[in-house]
């Protein structure tokens, strides 16, 4: 696919992000609606597939050629040891994988670069089910492609009122003692929608939807979405306010109402 033009530190790795997400996209859609597709169940009861693994390992080999020195963060082979370690790649092989073998196309690899104390630096969330992938780097913007065309750069929106919003989640689940905060919230806002998973997020860079909340995920699920929102002008933190991707949970928003809905949860 098209990337953007940029002037950015890390072009060399948005290219190689590119690159993988080129390999990633030609294994899944390979292995997406097969008959004879190989499904299993992990030890926390969650789904994976042969295209799964197939996926990251051939992301991981590519990755072990380019930048030998780096470490990778997987959702299906583990995570190394990070202490003192200040650059290493954090990998989703599928994100929505029940969608993905019950053939619905709302599925994408997430792939990202980490840097120094923890911030995501490098982005791509490739959906190509969706005909989609979108990218970003530290400084250079936010973009989006559409069916292999050329990016465009993509902005969040400028609603400022919570009232007025559209908020997107997955479901209810793993909410706790915020869930009846949360569905009191929905009688007060102007649209909400269960989109779920890396959707959500890139239809608020995209400024199409003003919020985006999950309250249970892990880092691989969230690092190269965060990046993207943030590049795009929004703002990226977990339920409890905390910037970044490590904080076991996700609310991407405009920035403009996201405290407006962090003080409705408490």
């Amino acid at each position: 696919m098209s990337t953007s033009p940029s002037s950015s530190a890390y072009s060399s790795d948005l290219a190689l992000a590119m690159r993988l997400a080129d390999l990633a996209d030609s294994i899944s859609m390979a292995r997406y609606q097969a008959l004879d597709l190989v499904i299993e169940t992990k030890p926390d009861a969650t789904p994976v597939t042969d295209a799964d693994k197939a996926t990251e390992k051939a992301i991981r080999d590519l990755l072990a050629s380019e930048r030998p020195n780096d470490l990778i963060v997987g959702e299906e082979f583990g995570t190394p040891d990070l202490s003192g370690k200040e650059r290493y790649w954090v990998i989703d092989p599928i994100d929505g994988t029940k969608n993905f073998l019950r053939g619905v196309p709302t599925w994408a690899t997430l792939i990202a670069l980490v840097e120094g104390d923890g911030e995501v630096v490098v982005g791509v969330v490739s959906s190509p089910a969706l005909f989609r992938r979108w990218h970003a780097s530290k400084g250079g913007g936010a973009f989006v492609s559409l069916h292999h065309s050329e990016a465009k750069q993509i902005s969040v929106s400028a609603v400022k009122s919570i009232s007025d919003s559209s908020i997107s989640y997955s479901d209810l689940e793993g909410w706790g003692d915020r869930r009846s905060q949360f569905i009191e919230l929905q009688k007060h806002i102007w649209r909400t929608r269960g989109l779920g998973d890396f959707w959500s997020h890139m239809l608020v860079a995209e400024g199409a939807v003003d919020l985006a909340v999950e309250p249970q995920l892990a880092l691989w699920d969230m690092a190269a979405l965060d990046i993207v929102v943030r590049e795009a002008g929004g703002s990226f933190t977990n339920i409890d306010g905390v910037n970044g991707p490590h904080g076991g949970s996700a609310i991407s928003s405009n920035g403009h109402i996201h405290q407006q809905f962090l003080d409705a949860l408490k």
